[in-house]
């Protein structure tokens, strides 16, 4: 009855106010859901590409990055690596005890007739069974001309093995199976810690895809509750969802009232208040009421689903500086391969033996493998998109967001993104000596009886300021005018200017007219057949609005305002946030072409923040879209980064998290490379005139020291680094 868009016709002027339900008004960004998507969208799509370690032997290791359809198999694979190392460290023990080398240094003699065949077999089976993974990726990068860290690996342990071979059947002078043997156990270790490590970012999917209950309370025709799997569940199905339960799927609130958490999904601390009419999300965690559903969204339609399909995605997204790696990484190949020749070469032009000029080579190859600068992107991504799921960022274009560093300006929509989309009470006038509690107390009476937003935006000022609930009979919705009952004996009316006019109760024309150029809807309580006073609503601005924008300035990036609301309204928005640049009055089409006027005329890199439905082709335009939706609206079309809690501040925390991760991507990087730059000469033996010689089983040890380095520098990334 009452809870009709018809409970108040308060279209006192022809502002647009951000009320979607509230007749002769419209919201500034719901366009229809057919609007058309500018094709310039697709410049955002996701390449899924083939991950980088596909080219390192484990073609899965994308997984790691977050690829939760092959979860179970990239365990599995570590698994294998694990495996594989001890069993390998196992069967190098006897193998260092055979090696004439080992027992030199130790100073003992266990030799004895066909040991070196021994030796040969025990190395052997470590070269095929702890080594192939390194083959195989090798073959792999090879096949895709594109050699890298797997293909240097590879050619060290060949030569080793097929040198020391030849000196067991006395076609070498000195066999190293024992250096073969360690290499290939420290490689397996790192590759082994390095899996690991990646899949930790992935335990966020491993989080999300747990809050899923996996039954619901089906109620039947009949109405009697039976468990069935959620996976059966389909659209318009009716749920029972007890106290305490987790809401299975997506659904709108048929019955019941309750408190429902839903931190774990938006980030929100504070418990919701549902009742009928709202939706609730799959995976929130009911309170002390009990809710009956009927399911809206099921499977990967959820929202959820999404967020989960979103960090899938943001992980597996092509990265600008993850392409750098990888060129520097075949550079690398290309580099080490010359050097490891030109060591090999020069040190057999000195005179020294083929078996110290290979050493020397087979070290050279050994440090120049680009493990720690295959390591340094994916990681910092990992831990990035990991740090940015925790705070409710959801990257879909990584790019895009690594571009984030540079944006100069952003552009904000108003409604909803600046401001909560709510009305809140922001002016009381009262006349006849009534005061602002009594008439508002009056007015919060007769508005419980309605579910238009005006009326909870009264309410909810009467609640906060803790008025007594009056008791209100009689009730009447006056269509087109107002609301009307009787409370404490008195007739009391909430009206439109319209309906005061009509009933000739003077008021003061001035402030009405200030409160509505400022974009605020007024409405007049009437307590028996004499004016009370005056009401003023609107959106409220959001607080931490004001402070991103200022934070912002600070970051040296100017805020720019671009509504569909009509000038006044967005002046007086702007004026609270501090604000300076509006555009208003501008049409959903139009807000592209601003967009590419900003990036033009004045050169700027800009971010366009909206809902990501009406702001489409803006957000595609834009250099980084950033797409504002909290709950099952999330926007996952158009957007590079979805902002989950519709928080402003959380703008800014893309650009913080944007530099802090470009930052770390570089010190890896540099770590990675200057590593290499340095080690490879000292493997060369350019200091052996001073005594100081790399065996290759160093060269491993301090090769897998610069991975667990950059491993752990890129775990210490955090977003105000």
């Amino acid at each position: 009855m009452s809870g009709s868009h018809n409970d108040h016709d308060r279209n006192h002027s022809s502002h647009t106010t951000p009320d979607a339900g509230h007749d002769g008004h419209h919201h500034e960004h719901h366009s229809s859901p057919d609007q058309p998507v500018n094709p310039e969208q697709n410049e955002h799509s996701h390449s899924h590409h083939d991950d980088d370690y596909s080219r390192h032997g484990h073609s899965d290791h994308a997984t790691a990055q977050g690829h939760g359809g092959h979860h179970d198999h990239h365990s599995h694979m570590i698994e294998d690596f694990k495996k594989r190392f001890y069993i390998s460290l196992i069967v190098t023990i006897p193998i260092m005890i055979l090696s004439p080398m080992i027992q030199s240094f130790l100073g003992v003699d266990w030799r004895f007739g066909g040991d070196m065949y021994i030796l040969f077999a025990l190395s052997t089976f470590v070269f095929f069974y702890g080594g192939w993974p390194f083959l195989q990726g090798a073959k792999e990068e090879l096949s895709e001309r594109s050699p890298g860290m797997m293909t240097l690996i590879a050619l060290a342990i060949i030569v080793a093995y097929v040198y020391s071979t030849a000196a067991v059947f006395g076609l070498a002078e000195h066999e190293f199976f024992w250096e073969l043997a360690t290499l290939v156990d420290i490689m397996l270790l790192g590759h082994w810690i390095e899996m690991r490590s990646v899949m930790g970012a992935s335990k966020a999917l491993e989080a999300l895809a747990k809050l899923m209950p996996s039954e619901a309370h089906l109620i039947d025709e009949n109405g009697k509750t039976k468990d069935v799997q959620v996976g059966q569940l389909k659209a318009g199905d009716r749920l029972l969802v007890k106290p305490g339960e987790k809401v299975p799927v997506d659904g709108e609130i048929l019955e019941g009232k309750s408190s429902v958490d839903e931190s774990m999904l938006t980030g929100e601390s504070v418990p919701v208040e549902k009742s009928s009419g709202m939706e609730a999300i799959g995976g929130s965690i009911n309170g002390e009421g009990s809710l009956i559903l009927s399911v809206k969204k099921t499977g990967e339609e959820t929202y959820l689903s999404q967020v989960i399909s979103l960090v899938r995605e943001a992980q597996e997204s092509k990265s600008r500086a993850q392409d750098l790696a990888n060129r520097a990484a075949k550079w690398l190949f290309y580099g080490a391969l010359a050097a490891g020749l030109i060591t090999f070469a020069v040190w057999l032009l000195l005179g020294y033996p083929v078996s110290f000029a290979i050493e020397r080579m087979v070290t050279v190859l050994i440090i120049a493998c680009p493990h720690a600068l295959g390591l340094a992107v994916p990681l910092v991504i990992a831990v990035s998109t990991s740090i940015a799921a925790r705070k409710g960022l959801l990257v879909r274009n990584r790019t895009a967001f690594e571009g984030a560093r540079n944006i100069e300006a952003v552009v904000f929509d108003k409604t909803g993104t600046l401001t909560k989309g709510e009305f809140g009470v922001t002016d009381i006038a009262t006349v006849d000596g009534i005061s602002p509690e009594d008439l508002l107390s009056y007015a919060a009476a007769v508005e419980t009886q309605s579910q238009h937003p005006l009326a909870r935006g009264i309410i909810k000022k009467a609640d906060e300021l803790n008025l007594t609930r009056r008791k209100v009979s009689d009730f009447q919705s006056l269509t087109g005018k107002g609301l009307q009952g009787m409370v404490d004996g008195k007739e009391v009316m909430v009206v439109s200017p319209g309906q005061v006019r009509e009933l000739d109760l003077s008021f003061d024309q001035e402030r009405f007219n200030q409160w509505s150029s400022e974009g605020k809807t007024v409405v007049f309580t009437v307590i028996d057949g004499r004016l009370g006073g005056m009401i003023a609503l609107a959106d409220i601005v959001r607080e931490s609005a004001i402070e991103a924008v200022r934070t912002l300035k600070e970051m040296g990036v100017k805020s720019i305002m671009l509504t569909g609301d009509n000038a006044k309204v967005a002046n007086y928005v702007g004026r609270q946030i501090g604000m300076k640049e509006i555009i208003a009055e501008v049409l959903p089409h139009e807000k592209a072409d601003k967009i590419e006027a900003l990036q033009k005329e004045e050169h700027l890199k800009t971010a366009m923040t909206g809902d990501g439905v009406n702001d489409a082709p803006a957000l595609a335009k834009a250099d980084l879209g950033i797409a504002v939706g909290a709950g099952t609206d999330v926007a996952i079309e158009t957007a590079d980064v979805v902002l989950v809690k519709s928080d402003p501040l959380d703008v800014v925390n893309i650009f913080k998290l944007s530099r802090a991760t470009y930052r770390k991507m570089k010190q890896n990087l540099w770590w990675a490379a200057g590593y290499n730059i340095l080690a490879v000469p000292l493997a060369a033996g350019v200091l052996y005139k001073f005594g100081i010689l790399m065996s290759p089983a160093v060269g491993a040890v301090l090769m897998s020291l610069s991975t667990v380095i950059v491993a752990i520098n890129a775990r210490l990334l955090t977003i105000d680094e």
